[in-house]
């Protein structure tokens, strides 16, 4: 059942909502049923005669002779609440189901006659937990005698049970967060310990658990599973072993709780990579209709630790097995889902299956489904509008700007409830790298402290976009120093290495993304991730053919990713391995077969890649309207704005700067667009302006190189090109141009055996890469024929490749 196959990799706990399981263990009936009034009267009514003689039976335990009596009374007396409410308490304290059928009718009478008799409404309420249908009246019936008494923590205990039964985890959340302070009995702190259980506030549970075990209780049965799934995410899974071992021991046969304590169990044993035990827990459960999503759920937490694209599968499969398979003759609809597509699900399932799919980019169209069905059923829940809108962008159905006006309203304020604020942070971190813009919508909720660490790796990323690097590295050292980030290595290291890369510390950033792809258990977006900056940041360096090779990985590794081969073409194009031609035929397939909001990094790079183009400027306004901070992509719009009104470019380029003058991007354009207009002493002066602000950046002085090697001030080029080295000795560029630089002062042999170094070099390390002898660098092969064409004219022989 569960299979470890290719690359098994270790995936980063993002802390998504954790599935819960509806049933939370032992009831409160035992606590409460003694508290049931047995008739009080208000306003000191007269009770008739009949109904007192029926009571006092009640009260000397002779049920059955007490029920004749009371059913004789309401027959006398059909308007009578006294009588009807003695009737359903005998058959209350009688106990067979029958009893308890005619019992939870009675009490449903009364409220007909008045519908805030407070006996009556606590006893529909205890009931419910009897019968699934009964969950929803009884909750009902709580909610009303809570709003007449809002300090009755009995009722507002038996409220949060019964949503705990129904997977409502907020509501009964934020019944149990008024109840816990109050010192309740110690049956409600065990329940109220399952609930946070389920909810995945694990340490806020094991405290709860460990309060119940200081009254000297005994947790068993379904309490003592949730307690061995806390002891495992809490950093116990040995201990977790024991407690559900114990458990299953206990059991006698395959029943309910024997499911969810073999289904908990393999989680537990996969934790300690013992995936033979694992399969064995749960391998009886596997075909049975009763035990489908149990088993789902257990195989999804799973594989939270192994990331493995088989049991994501399995998962998915066993889900449209749910969907598809045609109900038990038996099978009662819950009143809540009566008359909606898929309607045997309850809304908790459905959330369920949403959250999961949601993260499989394949199955995001199911998700979006179960998302919109959720929400109108749900019009009240601040989480799902959350929810959905961000599998839209994710889908690329809405803009950047649409996603943000979506979800303000649910996030801006934060909602008052804890538990709240920490679904919809939840909801927040599902978007894998956010946009900076949307920094005001998270940094209230690391504000408030809310319990979801893995915002702080979020805020991070966002304060990266936006180089705000000291901010960056103070939320990453905040992230490490909990739980989660302490056990996602790998995810804090691609962040730092993109922190180096954009501190000029390229030989640092490469040695982290080396480490993150040579890792063995890695997140599959993590380590596509740092093969996706490795090629860029060879790209930077010049050398393409080793950026083309890792984009091959990455499509190699996910080809279910449509972007990536937007990326490789433009890596491809510039380095003249595709024509443009066959470059734009790439771009205009993708701009024909996807919606215009779908604007991955990928598309961004491609058309800047390409030349500038006056028929594209609609798509570079619409790109730029997306993200505003492209600098490529702006240059592009310059320079066609340029190519019929040069002095609007400039207005337009001016405008861009003084609206933030901090950004080292717009001194980038500036400088390119420059040199693309002949104006060397402006581009002098963009690329010093950041140099002022950044001296190490070695895209500056690269760039500051080539226009002072353009005004053929080749002393103070080569100047710069060798402080670039100093900073990264393997910039590629910097080499190549150094090169030049000695053929253009006439050193031309000099140049040439440069040039044979570089080459020797670099197919050097690609062999060592590969395992296999690489083709020699077109580009660098190209600069070498030309400089030795050069020398050999000037001596007077013609080249050998010439002579054909």
């Amino acid at each position: 059942m569960i299979h470890q196959t290719g690359a098994v990799t270790q995936k980063p706990r993002s802390r998504p909502s954790r599935p819960y399981e509806r049933l939370l263990g032992l009831g409160l009936s035992s606590l409460l049923i003694g508290a049931l009034p047995l008739g009080a009267l208000p306003g000191g009514a007269q009770v008739p005669a009949t109904v007192e003689a029926g009571n006092a039976l009640i009260n000397q335990g002779l049920i059955n002779q007490a029920i004749p009596v009371l059913e004789a009374a309401v027959k006398q007396y059909p308007q009578s609440v006294e009588a009807r409410l003695g009737l359903a308490n005998a058959y209350f304290r009688a106990g067979t189901y029958t009893n308890n059928e005619a019992a939870f009718r009675t009490y449903n009478e009364v409220l007909e006659l008045d519908p805030t008799n407070k006996a009556a409404l606590f006893a529909v309420g205890l009931m419910g937990e009897y019968k699934f249908d009964w969950r929803f009246e009884g909750i009902t019936a709580l909610t009303t005698l809570i709003e007449l008494e809002p300090n009755n923590m009995a009722a507002r205990s038996q409220r949060a049970l019964l949503n705990g039964y129904l997977g409502n985890l907020p509501e009964a959340i934020a019944d149990y967060d008024i109840v816990i302070p109050t010192n309740p009995p110690p049956k409600v702190i065990l329940a109220a310990a399952q609930s946070y259980t389920y909810a995945a506030d694990y340490f806020k549970a094991l405290d709860l658990f460990t309060r119940y075990k200081n009254t000297g209780g005994t947790i068993e049965q379904y309490a003592a599973i949730a307690y061995g799934i806390v002891l495992r995410e809490t950093g116990d899974p040995v201990q977790s072993i024991q407690v559900l071992e114990e458990v299953l021991a206990k059991t006698q046969r395959l029943d309910g709780i024997a499911i969810r304590a073999r289904a908990a169990l393999s989680v537990s044993y996969a934790q300690v990579e013992q995936m033979e035990q694992a399969t064995a827990a749960l391998t009886p459960l596997v075909g049975r209709f009763d035990s489908r999503m149990i088993v789902a759920r257990s195989l999804h937490q799973i594989n939270g630790d192994l990331d493995s694209i088989e049991l994501e599968q399995q998962v998915v499969d066993i889900y449209y097995k749910v969907l598809e398979a045609p109900l038990p003759p038996d099978y009662v609809v819950p009143p809540d889902n009566r008359g909606r597509e898929n309607f045997y699900l309850t809304n908790s399932i459905a959330r369920e299956m949403a959250d999961v799919l949601s993260s499989v980019p394949s199955e995001r169209p199911l998700a979006r489904k179960l998302y919109l069905q959720l929400v109108e059923s749900l019009p009240a829940d601040r989480i799902l509008p959350v929810n959905l809108a961000i599998i839209e962008r994710q889908m690329g159905l809405i803009s950047r700007t649409e996603l943000r006006t979506r979800i303000q309203p649910y996030v801006q304020p934060l909602p008052p409830s804890p538990y709240n604020q920490r679904l919809l942070a939840q909801a927040l971190v599902r978007l894998d790298s956010p946009d900076p813009s949307l920094l005001p919508f998270y940094q209230p909720f690391v504000d408030a402290q809310v319990n979801e660490p893995l915002l702080l790796f979020r805020v991070a990323q966002m304060q990266i976009q936006g180089n705000n690097l000291a901010a960056a590295k103070a939320a990453l050292a905040e992230y490490q120093a909990t739980p989660d980030g302490q056990q996602d290595r790998y995810g804090t290291l691609l962040l730092l290495a993109e922190i180096d890369r954009r501190e000029s510390n390229l030989d640092g950033s490469i040695q982290k993304y080396e480490e993150i792809i040579a890792a063995p258990k890695v997140d599959r977006g993590i380590r596509s991730g740092a093969l996706q900056a490795l090629a860029g940041i060879y790209r930077i360096r010049g050398q393409l053919p080793e950026a083309i090779a890792l984009y091959d990985q990455i499509i190699a590794r996910y080809p279910e990713d449509l972007a990536k081969p937007l990326g490789r073409a433009s890596l491809a194009y510039q380095a003249e391995e595709i024509t443009q031609a066959e470059a734009q035929a790439i771009l205009n397939q993708w701009l024909t077969t996807r919606p215009a909001s779908d604007t991955p990094l990928e598309l961004y790079s491609l058309v800047a890649a390409l030349p500038a183009d006056p028929q594209k400027e609609e798509l570079y306004n619409r790109l730029l309207a997306a993200t505003p901070e492209s600098v490529p992509v702006r240059l592009r719009l310059l320079q066609v704005v340029a190519m019929r009104d040069p002095n609007d470019a400039r207005a337009q380029l001016a405008e861009f700067i003084a609206n933030d003058p901090e950004n080292l991007g717009s001194y980038f354009i500036q400088g390119e667009f420059a040199q693309g207009l002949g104006d060397l002493d402006l581009a002098s002066d963009a690329y010093e302006a950041i140099l002022a602000r950044s001296a190490r950046n070695t895209d500056a002085l690269a760039a500051l190189g080539g226009v002072r090697f353009q005004q053929r001030q080749y002393s103070e080029a080569t100047d710069l090109y060798a402080e670039v080295l100093t900073l990264e000795p393997s910039n590629r560029i910097a080499q190549t141009a150094i090169a030049e630089l000695s053929a253009a002062q006439g050193n031309r042999l000099e140049a040439i055996q440069k040039l044979e170094a570089i080459q020797k070099l670099d197919e050097s390390q690609r062999q060592e890469a590969s395992g296999s002898e690489p083709a020699p660098d077109p580009n660098l092969v190209q600069r070498q024929q030309r400089i030795e064409a050069d020398f050999l004219q000037q001596r007077g022989f013609q080249p050998p490749w010439e002579r054909y």
